[in-house]
């Protein structure tokens, strides 16, 4: 067996998948021992490997045994077969199994075939279903063999794409493939025995499927949006286009190719613009981009597969929108050399001009937007130009109030640029720097005091009529023959006056540095200055005048009040002084007694602590308790120094041990007596007694109450009385009636069986209960004046009954009445009754008999 592998064949090794047959280094092949020729061909497979590359070659060598002896030779027939060929006996037969002989016949080898793959052509137009190959085992001689394939496409979905005859082995597809589907298939082929049982092992099988071109090129977005700068150089790259096709890429149904169709508009030439056929970038071509002429293109771009053949390709189109965008190529400039405007004086914030440009540039972008600057005439920085941002003009504005006495006109020269810098090789036009011309115009102007805050300094306590100072204004109108005079604006205390024509200020009122109105020394006063303009005008100015301290204020001592013990050593009484003034007119002070009265030093005692306090005790060994009043004249240190005789009232009381007050010696302390003292005691005795007998009293009032003794003379008592009655009935006037029909019959029981008496539930019985008269079962009418003066009497003695109104307790009558509404009853108004027996009823009725009987008195 011949072999070559390109590199010496160095360690190159042989074997068979055959035991019965070796093969030497040089490639001859021999048997290894005795060999039984079961038949008259022999296929045997020969494989040369480097152990080095693991590289492996196989060799298909046919063995055809000799007829007539078997020196007489054996033929050998061999070939190289490359990995991945197909190896066929037939056309369309696949011998997948690999088979070897031995003196037992064949047997199959551990390692099988690689089949190459199985190509199909997509969208086949059949007829279905469609052979693809057969694939046979060499035992189908001997048994009978099954053949069956598993995978998807075939018992996996998408099911049923393939199928093979079980008996001849042929494996058709059913329908037509589709690449961008499926692009490949596995399968695996099985061959078993008629039980089931396994004859080879599964062979993997590969099926591609061949693209087809099927498919045109589809753009990822059918609008594309880019853009360049006006004025770009040919080969500017502006955007790029993409395209896809579903198609297989490593062939020409997926290669794509793109072109420019037609371009709108053909300005300034009909190829702006052109496209990379392979990567679909579009890039400038041309010259002569200008956004102020063109502002966008329209490229339609036209993609085809097949690479670009427009005669087999499947072709699509996209727009591409190219839009020119602006640079800062054009320069503003004003539309005329010169502008004017007028401004009055002392005015600001106001526009005086607007200043108009026109640029060629994308509005209200970087390179149209104007900005102003005032190049000279204004060196003060009286004005600005501020710039419109709809308009884009420029208002010159007064920032700095102009004065028309100092300046009555202003030539300014601005220059307006851009707030983009100008594109390279792009010129300034001298355009674009014009003169303004501003007028200022005279306006009666207020006066003003040239000392605004104006500060004098005097001492206090000036006399009235004293000349001050002159505060006077200045107009500053000096072309206008005007008058000014002064008045008063503010003068809290009014000390000051003004004169109107010349401003000179006097004094109204002694000045007093201790009063309300000055704050830190110094008061302050307005004036007002007013010319006689038209309109008029008036400024105003603030005189503040500095009060230099005298001492006028003699010191007060304090404290007013003070307390200490009756008895000395115990504890003293701080003093100190307060002046009104300031330093040098205040402390150090003096604390002295007086002479006269002479109990006071004998009493007292003053010893100096230092300038300002000083301790007033006890001369004495013991003082009676009580409230004392202590001069003492206090001295200041001004020039001359001033003095006061202050009192203080001191509250002498016996102390505890710890040098307090007791409570008793500080009322005795407070200026009163012992007899004093026991009046207040008796006070306070007869007080508390008085309300014991008042408390007394009202506890017997409230006694009586409850045992009905009127506190009141039954004359005056003009409230109604209440009875209580257990029946109720007609008035005296109805005698004739029934008392049968006020009651139902079959609600007795409970007056038949009620307890006799009725106990009233609002008040507690003090006494024993009366006992009312028994109301009769069968009622009479001849017992009627018998039962209403017996109830009568009753009542009069029942301690229970209340002396006013109050709510009474009565029986039950009833769920309803036989007898009709009592309404309608009414009494007699004739007058002609006589109500004299009302006398007779008792105290309780005297009221009403008053009221009846003594008619015909009234």
């Amino acid at each position: 067996v011949k072999f070559n592998n390109c590199a010496g064949n160095k360690g190159v090794r042989y074997e068979t998948n055959s035991l019965d047959f070796k093969v030497r280094a040089d490639g001859t092949m021999y048997a290894a021992h005795h060999v039984q020729m079961p038949s008259k061909q022999l296929i045997l497979v020969v494989s040369a490997w480097d152990p080095q590359t693991l590289g492996r070659w196989e060799a298909i060598v046919r063995l055809l045994v000799a007829e007539k002896s078997q020196h007489n030779g054996h033929k050998l027939k061999g070939r190289k077969v490359v990995a991945g060929e197909l190896v066929q006996q037939q056309s369309d037969t696949l011998l997948p199994w690999r088979q070897h002989q031995s003196a037992n016949g064949l047997r199959r080898q551990k390692r099988d075939w690689v089949i190459p793959p199985i190509n199909v052509p997509e969208n086949s137009r059949g007829p279905f279903p469609q052979q693809l190959v057969r694939i046979r085992s060499d035992k189908d001689k001997e048994i009978h063999i099954r053949y069956s394939i598993t995978g998807v496409g075939a018992d996996q979905p998408p099911m049923e794409v393939f199928s093979i005859d079980p008996v001849s082995g042929r494996m058709y597809v059913t329908r037509p493939m589709d690449r961008e589907e499926r692009a490949s298939y596995h399968l695996r082929a099985h061959a078993v025995d008629m039980n089931g049982n396994k004859v080879e092992n599964p062979i993997d099988l590969y099926i591609y499927v061949i693209d087809m071109n099927d498919n045109r090129p589809e753009f990822i977005n059918q609008v594309y949006n880019g853009s360049v700068d006006e004025g770009s150089k040919p080969g500017t790259y502006v955007m790029t286009v993409t395209a896809n096709d579903a198609d297989d890429s490593t062939t020409a149904n997926g290669m794509v190719r793109y072109r420019i169709v037609t371009q709108t508009p053909q300005s300034p030439s009909q190829n702006m613009f052109t496209i990379n056929s392979e990567t679909g970038d579009i890039v400038t071509v041309a010259a002569g981009l200008d956004r102020e002429k063109v502002q966008q293109y329209i490229v339609i771009v036209q993609a085809t597969d097949m690479e670009g053949n427009l005669n087999y390709g499947l072709s699509n189109t996209a727009t591409a929108i190219i839009t020119v965008t602006d640079v800062n190529d054009n320069p503003p400039e004003f539309t005329t050399s010169t502008y004017s405007g007028e401004v009055p004086e002392n005015r600001v914030e106001v526009v005086v001009a607007n200043l108009t440009v026109m640029d060629r540039d994308q509005p209200h972008s970087p390179n149209w937007n104007a900005i102003y600057r005032i190049i000279s005439g204004d060196p003060s920085g009286h004005f600005t130009i501020r710039t419109d941002p709809v308009t884009n003009e420029g208002m010159v504005t007064v920032v700095k109030a102009v004065d028309y006495e100092m300046n009555r006109a202003f030539m300014l020269t601005v220059m307006v640029s851009n707030q983009a810098p100008l594109a390279s090789g792009i010129q300034m036009s001298f355009q674009s720097t014009a003169g303004v011309t501003i007028s200022v115009t005279d306006v009666n102007e207020a006066p003003y005091f040239p000392t605004n805050h104006k500060l004098i300094r005097l001492e206090e306590g000036v006399p009235t009529g004293t000349v001050l100072t002159t505060f006077s204004a200045v107009d500053p109108d000096r072309f206008m023959q005007q008058a000014v005079r002064y008045s008063k604006l503010s003068d809290p205390a009014n000390w000051l006056n003004i004169n109107a024509t010349n401003g000179q200020i006097t004094t109204a009122a002694v000045l007093d540095r201790e009063s309300d109105y000055i704050k830190n020394n110094v008061y302050e006063a307005t004036f007002l200055a007013a010319d006689n303009g038209i309109p008029p005008a008036s400024g105003t100015g603030t005189l503040q005048i500095y009060l230099i301290d005298i001492n006028d204020n003699a010191p007060e001592l304090l404290p007013k009040e003070a307390q200490i013990c009756e008895k000395p050593n115990l504890n003293v009484i701080n003093i100190t002084a307060a002046d009104a003034d300031i330093d040098p007119n205040v402390g150090p002070f003096v604390f002295e007694l007086p002479s006269v009265p002479s109990a006071v030093r004998k009493n007292w005692t003053i010893t100096r602590l230092n300038g300002d306090y000083a301790q007033l005790s006890l001369r004495i060994m013991y003082l009676e308790a009580g409230v004392y009043d202590v001069p003492i004249i206090v001295t200041d240190s001004g020039n001359p120094p001033l003095y006061n005789t202050s009192v203080i009232k001191v509250k002498v009381c016996p102390c505890d041990e710890n040098g307090d007050c007791t409570t008793i010696g500080a009322v005795a302390a407070a200026g009163l007596g012992t007899g004093a003292i026991i009046a207040i005691l008796i006070c306070i005795i007869i007080l508390l007694t008085m309300v014991l007998l008042f408390v007394v009293w009202m506890k017997r009032r409230e006694k009586e109450r409850h045992t009905k003794q009127l506190l009141i003379d039954p004359e005056d008592d003009v409230r109604d009385n209440i009875l209580k009655y257990d029946e109720e009935g007609g008035g005296e006037e109805d005698q004739d009636y029934d008392l049968s029909q006020l009651q139902q019959p079959e609600t007795m029981d409970h007056v038949l069986n009620k307890t006799p008496g009725v106990r009233r539930v609002d008040e507690r019985p003090i006494g024993a209960e009366p006992q009312y008269p028994i109301r009769p079962v069968i009622p009479h009418p001849g017992d009627i004046g018998d039962f209403i003066n017996e109830g009568l009497r009753a009542a009069d003695n029942d301690p229970t009954a209340p002396p006013y109104d109050s709510l009474l307790v009565f029986d039950y009558e009833g769920s309803g009445s036989t007898a009709g509404s009592v309404s309608s009853l009414n009494s007699s108004s004739s007058g002609d009754q006589d109500y004299d027996y009302l006398n007779d009823w008792g105290p309780r009725f005297k009221k009403l008999a008053d009221m009846y009987g003594g008619g015909e008195e009234d």
